[in-house]
């Protein structure tokens, strides 16, 4: 060898596991012809130090309870969680990665919990991700000082999380990350992948935030800048991070997006398309990698094979769980319960408890205080319920007894509260319940008006897509709630959301019905519910039956003689639905009225059922304070309905003009039953 020949280092260990997810990242992009190489690429090293290095979890048992958690926010980057979860041992064989972004394989296009064994939160959506992290955090929190006791620590674990700028300009991240310093959410650790690099190219002229300054402003610690392709430093970073006791940390790490790449790496070119094969080939060379695509030499797979450490970090848990177990065998049995999601053993009497008190009062309240009545009965026997408010909690009454307020104590631990103020943040609370439900021990709930319901519908429908158990709610629910407005007035809302698939919307009518609805909500394990609730105060309907509520649909009320239509009503319109039906009857014109508090489950009940309700070959007439397409799949020959905004005035000034009258819903009935002529629309 010449003496001015290049010497070139032989790759450590490190270098070749974070090579290894670069690879497999830029050929499976390649392969689906679809995706995003730039962060795997970008991130692997980062992802060594703490996969390799820090990150607490067990691939042979995914859902140990004590696990670390880790959240990929910039769910776009997902060939770097599948190539984690591939290599450390989990149940994602090579064929899977080989399939990415294929139907039905376990590698979708973004990370999907329930789909790929180690996911823990579906992401995609920026800024969500790193909003989950905040509620698995604070669950964390929130367990371990009810039940750890002292010599006993069965939880004891940390939330981390990879971020983008994305991640970091979704407004979201402020509600969150807000949230998170005043909770001192010390077990919570971001790492932020800084490459200055989205989709329309360098961030620079439109994000220009001081990221360390604004989380400073948080009440985070904050680590770096530092080199985020040198794994010692990161390695430091994160065991600097997990001793703080009173702060939340955020390491920003400087990274090369599509490190490795010789002419995409550090552009926007390398973010979310396929390298292309002479790339590709360019890519192995510069690493280092002559390996074929998929392939990964043993002696790498060894290096990130993290079974062995897993089963003994999960076998030294459950020692010290057997010993709490044997001090506090109460504990450890209801602990056990929470984090398997089961209700309590008497909860199917507690339900029929307070449906039956409703019933029996029958009390005239509006349906948001029908709602604080149930969840008296509720949250003072179901211990796991956490409930809160975006600042409403006077209007939402999502406040009880058993549900006192979430402080934190002088030591910054938490004082047993149930009910936290979430302050004006509706889509980080939305956000912040999704990654409680996510966590497990915790049934959370919400509140806001309706109305704004917009700004978390997009954790809505991310809670519907991933099968938790959240339940919102929304009061204040159409023009009832008077002068506030068309700003607050709600009038597409619930037919918006009765579109979000999984999710069941519920407008009850009544105190009963709400404490069905909240029954139904929290007897579902795998799906999220909206209860729409009113400001207004309405009138108890008398029932002959009440096991039918819970079908979402039911007669409410017979005709003296043989019905020749139906009126069908939710919420308060049910009453306007009753008097209808009196009205009609003093001239000899006999309607049934059925009470459809859920349409999602009526529609999931089978075919008997349906037609029992709405048999065919009668006439029907819906009357909702709310848009009017969502009724006319049920056949209707007219709906009464709002298919404008609202007005600002008095509750029953803005009935009477909007058409919520008993005489407009006679009008409507005895046309759509051919027994009057159409009348003109009075003019507005």
């Amino acid at each position: 060898m010449s003496d001015t020949a290049a010497v070139v280092a032989a790759p450590t260990s490190t270098s070749l596991m974070a090579n290894a997810i670069r690879a497999l990242a830029m050929d499976a992009v390649q392969q689906a012809n679809s995706g995003h190489p730039g962060a795997p690429m970008g991130m692997a090293d980062i992802a060594v130090a703490l996969w390799g290095r820090h990150l607490r979890h067990n691939p042979t048992n995914p859902h140990w309870a004590d696990r670390d958690r880790f959240v990929l926010s910039n769910g776009h980057g997902s060939m770097l969680l599948y190539a984690l979860l591939h290599l450390t041992g989990y149940d994602l064989p090579i064929g899977e990665l080989k399939n990415f972004r294929q139907l039905h394989s376990k590698t979708p296009g973004h990370p999907e919990v329930g789909i790929t064994p180690g996911v823990e939160t579906t992401t995609g959506p920026l800024g969500q991700g790193l909003t989950n992290a905040v509620g698995l955090a604070l669950a964390e929190k929130m367990l371990a000082k009810e039940f750890n006791r002292d010599g006993h620590a069965i939880v004891d674990h940390h939330t981390y999380v990879f971020m983008g700028d994305g991640c970091l300009m979704e407004g979201i991240s402020h509600e969150a990350c807000a949230l998170a310093g005043a909770w001192k959410l010390n077990k919570l650790v971001a790492v932020y992948d800084d490459n200055g690099i989205s989709i329309d190219g360098k961030v620079a002229p439109w994000f220009i935030d001081d990221t360390a300054k604004r989380f400073d402003a948080y009440g985070w610690n904050v680590i770096g800048p530092i080199d985020g392709h040198d794994v010692d430093a990161v390695d430091a970073a994160i065991a600097q991070a997990k001793t703080s006791t009173d702060k939340p940390t955020i390491i920003i790490a400087k990274t090369t997006i599509g490190k490795g790449s010789p002419n995409r790496a550090g552009t926007a070119k390398a973010h979310g398309e396929a390298l292309g094969a002479d790339e590709i080939k360019l890519t192995r060379e510069a690493l280092g990698w002559p390996y074929e695509p998929f392939v990964v030499p043993a002696e790498v797979y060894a290096d990130w094979d993290a079974k062995a450490a897993g089963a003994a970090a999960e076998g030294e848990w459950d020692t010290r769980f057997d010993a709490y177990a044997a001090a506090f065998p109460e504990q450890a049995a209801e602990f056990q319960r929470r984090m398997a999601g089961v209700l309590p053993k008497d909860f199917a009497q507690v339900a029929v408890d307070a449906v039956i008190e409703a019933h029996t009062k029958a009390e005239t309240v509006a349906t948001r205080k029908a709602s604080q009545l149930a969840l008296e009965h509720f949250t003072a026997k179901l211990p796991e319920m956490l409930g809160g408010s975006a600042d409403l909690t006077g209007s939402n009454l999502t406040n009880t007894k058993a549900a006192t307020p979430f402080r934190l104590e002088a030591d910054g631990t938490p004082n047993g509260g149930r009910h936290i103020n979430y302050g004006v943040r509706e889509f980080g609370m939305a956000a912040i319940m999704n990654g409680i439900a996510l966590h497990g021990g915790y049934i959370p709930y919400g509140g806001t008006f309706l109305t704004f319901s917009d700004y978390s519908r997009n954790a809505i429908r991310m809670a519907a897509l991933m099968k938790q158990r959240v339940i919102h709610v929304f009061t204040h629910d159409s023009i009832g709630l008077g002068e506030d407005g068309p700003t607050h007035q709600s009038i597409e809302h619930v037919a918006s959301l009765r579109l979000i698939p999984g999710l069941d919307v519920w407008r009850p009518a009544d105190t009963a019905e709400t404490a069905v609805a909240w029954t139904m909500a929290l007897s579902n394990a795998s799906r999220p519910s909206a209860l729409a609730l009113s400001r207004q105060n309405l009138p108890y309907a008398n029932k002959l039956q009440l096991d039918e509520i819970s079908k979402g649909g039911y007669v409410l009320r017979e005709p003296a003689k043989k019905a020749k239509g139906v009126i069908i009503a939710t919420g308060s319109e049910v009453q306007l639905a009753l008097s209808a039906q009196a009205a009609l009857a003093e001239q000899g014109i006999h309607v049934r009225v059925v009470s459809m508090p859920s349409t999602s489950v009526f529609d999931r009940q089978d075919a008997k059922y349906k037609q029992s309700v709405l048999p065919a070959g009668l006439p029907r007439v819906a009357v909702e304070m709310g848009v009017s397409d969502g009724w006319w799949k049920y056949g209707c020959a007219a709906v009464v309905g709002i298919d404008t905004f609202g007005e600002s005035a008095p509750a029953p000034v803005l009935f009477k003009y909007f058409g919520f009258t008993v005489e407009n819903v006679v009008d409507t009935v005895k046309v759509a039953l051919g027994v009057a002529k159409l009348k003109a629309p009075k003019k507005r």
